[in-house]
């Protein structure tokens, strides 16, 4: 691989990158917080379980009932819902799952290992085997009063509302959205929309994809859209405030080595670090890495749709998610296997389009490069090969949906 990056892998970039980037403090509490990152912990406000409570159907007994061959009578029934019957000793109490364990009682022998007969039950050989506390699911053995749940910097997802409304939360303190403006340069793709564009114009696809993959989680909020034409002093104003008004900026076109490329010398102007620019993958590799002393992501994405679009989903999420507060900003991957592999093989992180064509499985979506909005519309991702790398994988796939 070529020695002039200075970063070989995209993982170690993004590594080298978060370490210059301020996550965001600001919190807010809602009712509404599902795909929010968690600003404070949720700790139980009781015991979980709060009480003993049977895990099976059966009958609650004292361990001395075992001890005998002779029937024993049923004395009253634990449901769930229902404060428990008065234990008698030498009786047997029916209960039910997730019913409360009367007071006294050492165990619940299954309904299964008895014989039941009217108002007595006699015990099958299984049931002597039962152990002191058989079948008894003990209070807080889940989570003490108290003690942490969900932890800060959690995601918020469906399982974790049934963890908050369990525990009395009915609503959480969040980390604000993450504010990301999103500038796009060129003249190229400058007409105002719903106009007709020449041949030699284009419309503004990387507004749309980036915004589109922003707006899918609930935890980023795009604060700011425009664009610039190829001029040095108005491209500065626009990152200027670009920056004033968000937590990050995302930029197309401009970062490489053209004439009017200007992007590079203005992120140093205005205070920003440039951490690389340049990735050994394609599509994409002019990328532009930064950021500001204030720790503001800068991330500089080429302005072909298709670099944009895959650089956006590989690059620029994981750094924003980081900025959000997630405790896991850099998410595993799931992979998937190619129908169609090539046997061509590259020097570079090659990101290969595909559609998923049934459950672990994909095909690679022929393309003409990374102008090809056709094949960048017909594809569900993208897969990632290593350098000089074939076949069908296991590959990691990146979905535009998640």
């Amino acid at each position: 691989m070529a020695a002039k990056f200075r970063f070989q892998h995209p993982e170690h970039a993004l590594e080298s990158l978060v370490e210059k980037l301020a996550p965001v403090v600001q919190k807010e509490r809602t009712s509404e917080s599902t795909g929010r990152v968690l600003a404070s912990p949720v700790t139980a406000d009781r015991d979980s379980p709060a009480a003993d409570v049977s895990a099976m159907d059966g009958y609650a007994i004292r361990m001395s009932e075992l001890q005998t061959d002779q029937p024993v009578s049923i004395e009253g029934e634990s449901s769930p819902g229902a404060p428990p019957p008065t234990f008698q000793p030498g009786k047997a109490v029916r209960i039910f799952t997730g019913a409360i364990v009367p007071f006294g009682a050492e165990a619940v022998i299954k309904r299964e290992d008895t014989i039941e007969s009217g108002s007595e039950i006699q015990f099958l050989d299984a049931a002597l085997k039962n152990q002191l506390g058989q079948h008894i699911r003990r209070a807080g053995e889940n989570a003490l009063a108290g003690s942490d749940v969900v932890e800060a910097g959690t995601l918020l997802n469906a399982a974790h509302q049934a963890t908050l409304a369990n525990f009395g939360c009915s609503a959480a303190d969040v980390y604000h959205r993450v504010r990301v403006a999103v500038l796009t340069t060129g003249d190229e793709v400058g007409i105002p929309e719903g106009e007709s564009p020449q041949p030699w114009q284009l419309r503004n696809s990387n507004r749309a994809s980036i915004a589109a993959l922003l707006n899918t989680f609930p935890w980023i909020r795009v604060c700011k859209v425009s664009h610039a034409v190829d001029q040095r002093e108005i491209l500065k104003n626009e990152i200027q405030q670009c920056l004033t008004s968000s937590d990050a900026l995302l930029l197309t076109g401009g970062v490489s080595m053209g004439d009017y490329d200007y992007v590079p010398e203005v992120i140093r102007e205005v205070g920003g670090e440039i951490l690389f620019h340049g990735l050994p993958i394609r599509p994409g590799k002019p990328i532009l890495g930064a950021a500001t002393a204030d720790g503001k992501l800068i991330l500089g994405l080429p302005g072909n749709p298709v670099s944009a679009t895959v650089g956006c989903r590989r690059m620029a999420l994981p750094l924003l998610a980081k900025i959000s507060g997630q405790q896991v900003w850099n998410r595993p991957r799931s992979v998937v296997r190619l129908s169609n592999p090539s046997d061509k093989t590259i020097p570079l992180h090659w990101m290969k389009l595909v559609r998923l064509t049934e459950p672990g499985i994909a095909e690679v979506v022929s393309s003409q490069g990374s102008g090809d909005l056709v094949a960048l519309g017909r594809s569900d991702g993208f897969v990632e090969l290593p350098p000089d790398q074939t076949g069908e994988g296991p590959w990691p796939y990146f979905s535009w949906s998640d």
